[in-house]
């Protein structure tokens, strides 16, 4: 990996590698002539860790990941990120055949982080770890967890997992952002933003990869009260109380020369929990502005600010 760059890195419960803290997200990259271009970019950057998922175009951008790392001969330097067990595939005893498909489609003979896509509350927790266990002891995966899990369905798992002396979730992969949720913008999914869920990550340690950690891009001139084409932005972010986070992130944003965006996404890096940002970027030139928020240094004040918190930075 290149080593002059300014990316920074942190660290996931049993991952010996560090984890840069951008983290590349791959569901809307399913063309080798899209995709290459941007994960050699983020790689040449010093981005190592890489989201993919079965459900991803069916394994598209599971396999374009896997050619592209194949092709560059670089597999031990990366943190590969896999999730499947999406809706209505979420049952215990489909996990096996997901994650082989996902091994098959990334040529690989194991990933870094497993986690399950959603979760299945008619499925008792003990029954997902048992499972995650046994592949977990095969060298499957190093670390596993789950996307639009709840703080309880997590914290049940984790005491089945401690009282049966197995491996716990070490990983969440919930919706956190500047800009809140409004309404769940996929049906089945969970943000992380209200106050349980931030005293349950900084008291646990867990990590949560942030997804729409750039709220879709909120933060660009694709919003504004008056724009309302974009159905899903409109639905799942438009408030007053956003439209506001935005007013203020962009005078962060003048202060510091850098995008708003940058800004909103420095949030997420500057929050009181293990917290990495899944960045969607579609173009190398998006990759290059998603960068710049490693320059950004936001103080608790700035931070409160930025949450409408304080009054005052």
């Amino acid at each position: 990996m290149p080593q002059d760059q300014s990316m920074k890195y942190g660290s996931i419960k049993g991952l010996e590698k560090p984890v840069s803290r951008l983290i590349l997200g791959m569901a809307f990259l399913r063309e080798p002539n899209q995709a290459n271009p941007i994960c050699d970019a983020f790689y040449e950057n010093g981005g190592n860790a890489f989201d993919t998922a079965l459900i991803y175009g069916q394994g598209e951008s599971d396999s374009v990941l896997g050619n592209w790392i194949r092709d560059r001969g670089i597999r031990d330097e990366l943190v590969i990120c896999g999730k499947g067990a999406h809706t209505p595939y979420c049952e215990p005893d489909q996990i096996r055949d997901q994650l082989q498909q996902s091994l098959d489609h990334l040529q690989v003979d194991s990933v870094d982080t497993y986690m399950l896509h959603r979760d299945n509350d008619g499925v008792p927790v003990s029954e997902f770890i048992d499972v995650l266990n046994d592949l977990y002891n095969e060298g499957k995966f190093k670390a596993f967890g789950g996307s639009n899990w709840s703080v309880q369905r997590i914290q049940e798992a984790n005491a089945y997992a401690e009282k049966n002396g197995k491996q716990g979730f070490s990983i969440l992969s919930n919706n956190f952002s500047l800009a809140r949720m409004v309404n769940p913008i996929w049906k089945g999914v969970i943000s992380a933003s209200d106050p349980e869920s931030i005293e349950f990550l900084k008291t646990s340690g867990i990590a949560n990869l942030a997804w729409s950690s750039q709220a879709r891009g909120f933060f660009t001139d694709r919003s504004a009260p008056d724009k309302v084409d974009d159905e899903e932005l409109v639905n799942g972010w438009y408030s007053d109380d956003n439209f506001e986070r935005k007013r203020r992130a962009e005078i962060l944003a003048q202060e510091k020369q850098v995008d708003p965006i940058n800004i909103a996404t420095a949030y997420v890096l500057h929050q009181p929990f293990n917290s990495f940002s899944l960045i969607g970027s579609l173009t190398v030139p998006e990759v290059e502005s998603s960068l710049h928020t490693l320059e950004v240094t936001l103080t608790e004040n700035e931070v409160a600010w930025l949450n409408l918190e304080s009054d005052h930075r």
